[in-house]
This record gives structure tokens, C-alpha cells and sequence, in this order.
């Protein structure tokens, strides 16, 4: 399996709402294979396919809530979606009255599964991203295990690798999740996390603040792991946070750093 590196477009979202074209433009000139959406930016996905032609940029995915998924709106989406282009639509994460209890994520869990079904007839696929709730245990069972042992082969595992980081998830424990769920993590969210950083600060969320190589996420093994275990098309850096300025220059090198393992395996 060829690994590609997309971006999560909600990285620039401040700079995308100014000048689309030209960041995507950006973006292409970095060396990026693709993008992922979490939005449009109030354009037509039509459009959007076109820029995305001329700049040979692929789709990677689109983060897409819940209820756009849910009866009549699904049939919306899925015509979104094949104007875009996208085969892969994610879920970011659930409203918290949705994934109180172990059965509601049952339940979420038979969800997927019928819209895994509705999506195949289309040549799509549905998927779930974690943040850090997924991987804190309810009556006694975390939510990603409950999601992932319940759904078909069909929904889409995308795991983010500082969500999982900063949940306490080792860097062993991430690989063996690739590993037991074999070629479900057909994309992931590359994001790195410092528990050092964050215990100094004494603050979770400033582990956050680092680019791709600075934390303490294990790259090489992980990705090796993701190439001959995880079915994985897509690496998908995803970087919330600028330690560099402006924002594109903590892009590149979390991209670099990505790029320089890939070239060596």
C-alpha cells in the first residue's frame, strides 16, 4: 500500500475563509497529495472539485457531523459528496447526549453499520475519528473498542495519533490498535503530543502545541505498522496549533518531517 499525505484543511480554516484558491495553492507548492475537508467554505462542492483538479489534488475525506448522516439528509450528503469527489465521509465525534452510556455507543455502533451499507452502493465508506473520550472507559469498556468490535469491516477506523497520545494511549498500545483492527485505518490524523510539555504547563491541552516530531509519538514504528498492518491510503496531518509562524510554516515542517520518514521505508 502506497502512502499518501493529505492535509485536514481545518488547519488553515482562519486563512481558507480569506483566500481559498490561493492556500489551497499553497498547499499544493508544500507537496501535499490531497486535502480533507470539515466544511467548504461556503462553496459549491462542484467548484471545489475543479480547483482541486487543476492543482492535482486528491480528496482524502470530509469530516461530516452526525446528523447529516441521519434520514433525509443522508441522501444529501452522499450527492455532496459525489459532486466533491470523496469516497471517505468521517464523523468528528459525537454530541455528548449521544455517548453517555454504553449503550448509547452500542447503538451509534448499528448506526454505522446501516450507513456503511447505504454508502457501498455508491462506493463510499463511513468512518469515526477519535478524540480523547473514546479511549476513556464506560461501564467498563472504552468506546473505540465498543465501536470498532461492532462495526463491519466497512466503517472506516481514523485514528488520531495525539488524541490517542494525550489520552494516555501508548505509543505500543496505538500500534497494537492497528494491528488488531488490520486494515481498518484506511486514514489517520497525523498530530503529534507532548506529555512532557503538558505536565510542565500543567495543562493537557498545551501538549498539543508542538509540529510533527516534536512530541513523543513513535513515527517511524507507527507508520510502519500503519503500511503493513492498516490497509492505510492516507496520513492526514492535521496541526491545530502554530509553535511557528505563521500557521503554513508549522504546516511545512510537521510535512517535512512526514515526508523524510516515507522516503527512508
Amino acid at each position: 500500500m502506497v502512502l499518501r499525505i493529505a492535509l485536514q484543511l481545518y488547519s488553515l480554516r482562519h486563512e481558507l475563509q480569506k483566500s481559498f484558491e490561493h492556500i489551497l495553492k499553497e498547499v499544493t507548492n508544500i507537496g501535499f497529495d490531497g486535502v480533507e475537508f470539515a466544511g467548504l467554505y461556503g462553496r459549491e462542492p462542484d467548484k471545489v472539485r475543479e480547483i482541486l483538479y487543476k492543482l492535482g489534488l486528491e480528496v482524502a475525506g470530509s469530516h461530516t457531523p452526525i446528523n447529516a448522516l441521519i434520514k433525509s439528509e443522508l441522501e444529501k450528503t452522499i450527492a455532496l459528496n459525489i459532486a466533491l469527489g470523496n469516497k471517505y465521509i468521517i464523523i468528528p465525534g459525537l454530541p455528548e447526549e449521544l455517548r453517555r452510556t454504553k449503550s448509547d455507543w452500542i447503538k451509534f455502533s448499528e448506526l454505522l453499520n446501516g450507513i456503511a451499507s447505504k454508502l457501498a452502493q455508491y462506493g463510499m465508506k463511513v468512518g469515526y475519528h477519535n478524540h480523547r473520550i473514546e479511549f476513556i472507559a464506560v461501564e467498563g469498556e472504552r468506546p473505540w473498542d465498543i465501536v470498532f468490535s461492532s462495526t463491519s469491516k466497512d466503517v472506516i477506523m481514523q485514528l488520531d495519533i495525539g488524541h490517542a497520545l494525550a489520552a494516555q494511549i501508548s505509543n505500543d498500545e496505538i500500534i497494537d490498535i492497528i494491528k488488531r483492527y488490520r486494515g481498518r485505518v484506511t486514514t489517520i490524523h497525523a498530530k503529534d503530543y507532548s506529555k512532557k510539555k503538558a505536565l510542565e504547563l500543567e495543562n493537557i491541552e498545551k501538549g498539543y502545541e508542538v509540529v510533527i516530531g516534536e512530541g513523543e509519538a513513535r513515527w517511524i514504528d507507527i507508520i510502519e505498522a500503519l503500511r503493513d498492518f492498516g490497509g492505510t491510503e492516507w496520513i492526514i496531518i492535521e496541526q491545530e496549533t502554530y509553535p511557528y509562524q505563521p500557521p503554513i510554516e508549522s504546516i511545512k515542517r510537521s510535512f517535512k518531517f512526514i515526508s523524510n520518514i516515507l522516503k527512508t521505508l
